[in-house]
């Protein structure tokens, strides 16, 4: 069963375990058809849900709970309730249900301060003060994952990095959204390091860390960096992406220092004027956008049996496919 399997990574991990012939379950809150032809059942409910949690569950042997409300603004009851609450109920109804095997996804950044990661392994602490209330209520359920391995459910965590590729509904959208309008710029030079994984990679990753994970096994229990083990400067990355759709680069920058001020102001008067909506800047934003992040993936490569097989040259090669455009 996979939790959020309508959504883009979900999708692809459903995608391939039908490729290899598995049974699969979706739970997600709508119904996506592309994949019940190919034979994926589906589940409809929210994670907040108890009894739709258990329903779904009932008769598996694997969960993969991928769903989670991800983004850098609202509320903190609104992430707890799925990411917290939601992850409860996963776990809740695989012991009531005798599912055997978790793999979760997570985010690296649970281990994100504001400061640089570099080469960062699965010794680095979780952060000790989170910047948004996505990766408080991420590392939160990534503990009460770990925590409830044992004899009779083995779990493990994986903690993909901005993952991109053909059919993203997330992270693409909202930056060619900005560009398109004249909103999207550079924090700082643009040189930083960052690491990123191509949704296929991310996708293997789960799928051979369920074949790897039983009880006592290595990964049980543990967490692991997923990437493309391949940083870039943050500036080149972001056009490459860009240029994969057809979009010009990105040209123009502000000083960090600047960009930090701007989003504290912007922060500050979007909570006092009580607005919904996202501010163009935050500082979990800018300070994610101007900052190191890359991670050593010899654990996953040694107990997982992962590796990044699709690169970044031919993952965008892929986008330019997907988008008519000449590579």
């Amino acid at each position: 069963m996979v939790t959020g399997g309508g959504g883009f990574l979900g999708a692809r991990i459903v995608s391939m375990l039908l490729d290899r012939g598995w049974q699969v379950t979706s739970f997600s809150r709508q119904r996506h058809n592309s994949l019940v032809e190919r034979g994926a059942v589906y589940q409809l409910g929210n994670l907040a849900d108890s009894a739709a949690v258990d329903a779904a569950v009932r008769g598996v042997d694997v969960v993969f709970h991928v769903a989670a409300r991800a983004g850098i603004w609202g509320d903190l009851a609104s992430y707890y309730a799925v990411n917290v609450t939601g992850t409860q109920n996963v776990l809740a109804a695989c012991r009531r249900n005798g599912v055997r095997k978790i793999v979760y996804t997570s985010t690296p950044s649970v281990v994100f301060s504001g400061q640089d990661i570099r080469h960062a392994s699965e010794g680095t602490p979780l952060a000790g003060k989170h910047l948004s209330h996505y990766s408080t209520t991420k590392a939160m359920a990534e503990r009460l994952v770990l925590d409830a391995n044992g004899p009779d459910l083995a779990t493990v965590a994986l903690r993909p990095h901005i993952i991109w590729g053909p059919g993203d509904n997330q992270l693409l959208p909202r930056l060619v959204e900005r560009h398109r309008a004249g909103r999207l710029v550079l924090i700082g030079r643009g040189d930083n390091l960052i690491d990123t994984t191509f949704v296929d990679n991310a996708a293997s990753a789960h799928i051979e860390a369920a074949g790897r994970l039983e009880p006592g096994a290595a990964p049980a229990g543990r967490p692991y960096f997923i990437s493309q083990g391949d940083p870039r400067p943050f500036a080149t990355m972001l056009n490459a992406l860009l240029g994969a759709v057809g979009l010009p680069p990105v040209r123009r920058s502000i000083p960090v220092p600047v960009a930090y001020a701007a989003a504290w102001l912007l922060e500050t008067g979007y909570r006092m004027c009580a607005v919904a909506n996202e501010p163009a800047l935050t500082r979990y934003s800018v300070l994610q956008m101007a900052r190191d992040h890359y991670f050593d993936i010899s654990a996953a490569r040694r107990d997982l049996g992962y590796a990044p097989t699709v690169s970044i040259e031919e993952g965008l090669d892929r986008m330019r496919d997907d988008h008519g455009l000449d590579r």
